[in-house]
Formats: C-alpha cells, sequence, structure tokens
C-alpha cells in the first residue's frame, strides 16, 4: 500500500498521474488529505481524498509514500506533522520515497539527500542539501529508495520509474503502451 499525500496548493497532475498509472499497474495507492479529505489543488481543481492524515498507520502494510509538489502544496506537506512521520518512517524502514517538483526540498531540509543523485523544479536546487543535482536532461532519478522529478511535466516518467521501482521496467512498458505514450 502506498500512501500519497495532498496538501492545498499542490499540483494536481503531479499527484494523479502517478496514483493512477500505479493503480493502473495493480498497486493499492490512498490519496490522503492532510486538512481534510477534500483537498483545492493548485488550479483550484477540488480532489475528495481516499483517507485522512488522522485515518493512516504506519505499519508492514505500507510500501512507500509520494509527495507531489505545487505551491503552497509542498509547503503545506512540510509543516504537517503526520506527513514528517510518514517520511521518517519510510527512511527508516527503507521504504520508497518518491517527491516531484518542489517536494524534494521536504527531503533535502530533513537531510535525507545527502550523497544522493536527486532532480527538483528549477529553482530548489539549494533546497536539496547534500544532494548530487542531476542536470536539465534528466526529468526523473531513482536513488535507492527515493525517487525525485522535476514537475508536472515530467509526471509520466515519474509514475512509470515508479512502476518500475515496485514491478520492472517490462510491467512499466505495458503500462506505456496501454495509455499510448511513445
Amino acid at each position: 500500500m502506498i500512501y500519497e499525500f495532498l496538501a492545498d496548493g499542490f499540483e494536481e497532475v503531479e499527484a494523479l498521474v502517478p496514483a493512477d498509472f500505479l493503480r493502473r499497474a495493480g498497486k493499492t495507492v490512498f490519496t490522503v488529505g492532510t486538512g481534510s479529505k477534500t483537498v483545492r489543488g493548485a488550479h483550484n481543481f477540488r480532489v475528495v481524498c481516499d483517507l485522512s492524515v488522522d485515518e493512516i498507520e504506519l505499519d508492514d502494510e505500507v510500501e512507500g509514500i509520494i509527495l507531489p509538489g505545487g505551491m503552497p502544496g509542498t509547503l503545506n506537506l512540510e509543516k504537517n506533522k503526520t506527513v514528517n512521520e510518514a517520511i521518517d518512517y519510510c527512511n527508516d524502514n527503507s521504504l520508497l520515497i518518491a517527491a516531484i517538483c518542489a517536494a524534494p526540498s521536504i527531503l533535502g531540509h530533513k537531510g535525507m539527500l545527502k550523497n544522493k543523485n536527486a532532480v527538483c523544479f528549477p529553482g530548489f536546487e539549494k533546497e536539496l542539501d547534500g544532494a548530487n543535482v542531476l542536470n536539465d536532461e534528466c526529468v526523473c532519478v531513482c536513488d535507492g529508495n527515493i525517487i525525485t522529478a522535476k514537475g508536472a511535466g515530467a509526471a509520466m516518467e515519474f509514475a512509470f520509474k515508479l512502476i518500475e521501482y515496485f514491478y520492472s521496467f517490462e510491467r512499466a512498458d505495458e503500462i506505456r503502451k496501454e495509455v499510448q505514450c511513445p
């Protein structure tokens, strides 16, 4: 089971594409609202989440978490106690921590990117404390249990990298063909 945390101001594409593609691949993904179950995205789309932060359990069923970016969504995620507990739980147990756009900055602030390859939305590189920030040509990278991606335009590659992480390149390619992605 994967928790994807949504906070007011999240980037809609960065949240919905990975959740959708992972579900197509067979993973259980729960969207988790940090303020309430209904969360408003950066472009005023309202999403009714599967759970609120008060309903999650950090236990053996958790396989990882996803942190979409967007502003002020990233800031709202970072100041949420339960989100931080989930990040720490996944880090302590070597479970997936996936962050896109501005959200890798949360991991940088927590010191989790030291000596790791990472990418983020341009302008947030200084927030990735100790990371080996990759060049402009790389839009998504996996280093150990951490996957980072640049932004909304990289949401599909981010989703495929998540499928590769949990399954295989072949399974990601099956989903790529299913959704007609070249």
